[in-house]
């Protein structure tokens, strides 16, 4: 039995559609914490669980031996304690094999909010006994329209990036990978870095988005201080606000630059490229 948290996500949703091309929907459990949110899949076991009540995970989890395990969507203090929860729980519940959705170069000391929330769960797995497979992705090119906004329109990009570069991969092929990965899992533990074949900057962006929509596009690297003034001016909560700024200051740093391309041996095709994601959306 296979059990997918955050099953009413973008990437749970579209790592379901790829099991079920390979697995029979008997042999999916789809975990939520809102099942109106979801689609139903004649066959497939729906379970309710929160990644803050360890008891809900626990029962959600029995019964399955392989696990994937989203990252939360919270911030700071409260996503480590979260996704520290969903490994103990699985642990405590029979998972034999866990996979999760980590993020490129997890340390305890990245500059990246989420980066220091993942490399504390990615130790918790391995600490866990569970075989495992930990995927850390790069961006999504689905996020490129949340980065730029109406620069999509427009061309104008405004945003704290510096020079920095990001290898973005499609949430598609992600999901693609993560299917063939929970079907088959392999013993013991693995660690792949999901990542596009090239990183580009917001000004390889500005100038691509030009070319493929003929924009007159261009890119401003505004200030840390004007960008956490915006995202004020939108309403957003104090720790949202930390959170992308940890994020864009992670980028002009470099720490989604990498590109390695040994994960493809779970893909039958080519990842979608930057051009042809601008060029289609």
């Amino acid at each position: 039995m296979i059990a997918i948290t955050g099953a009413t996500g973008n990437l749970g949703r579209a790592t379901i559609q790829q099991l079920l091309k390979t697995v029979s929907p008997e042999n999916i459990t789809a975990i939520v914490r809102d099942p109106n949110k979801l689609e139903t899949v004649p066959g497939m076991q729906v379970k309710i669980a929160d990644y803050d009540d360890y008891n809900s995970l626990v029962a959600a989890f029995s019964g399955a031996d392989t696990l994937l395990q989203i990252s939360s969507a919270s911030y700071g203090d409260h996503a480590t304690f979260q996704e520290e929860q969903v490994v103990k729980a699985a642990a405590a519940a029979g998972i034999q094999h866990l996979v999760y959705t980590s993020t490129l170069q997890p340390s305890s000391a990245a500059i990246f909010d989420g980066g220091r929330t993942c490399y504390n769960t990615e130790v918790a797995i391995r600490n866990s006994g569970m075989h495992y497979t930990i995927f850390r992705n790069s961006m999504y090119l689905e996020t490129i329209p949340l980065f730029i906004g109406p620069a999509m329109e427009t061309g104008q990009i405004r945003y704290p990036g510096g020079e920095g570069a990001i290898s973005f991969v499609g949430r598609e092929d992600i999901a693609k990978a993560l299917a063939k990965v929970l079907a088959a899992p392999a013993k013991g533990g693995r660690s792949f870095n999901i990542t596009g074949d090239h990183a580009y900057s917001f000004g390889d962006i500005a100038r691509i988005l030009g070319e493929e929509r003929g924009l007159p596009a261009t890119y401003t690297n505004i200030s840390e201080e004007e960008f956490r003034t915006e995202m004020e001016g939108f309403g957003l909560p104090p720790e949202a606000v930390d959170f992308y700024s940890s994020m864009a200051a992670s980028i002009r740093n470099r720490e989604f630059s990498l590109t390695d391309m040994t994960w493809q041996q779970f893909l039958d095709k080519p990842t979608l490229d930057i051009r042809a994601f601008l060029g289609e959306n």
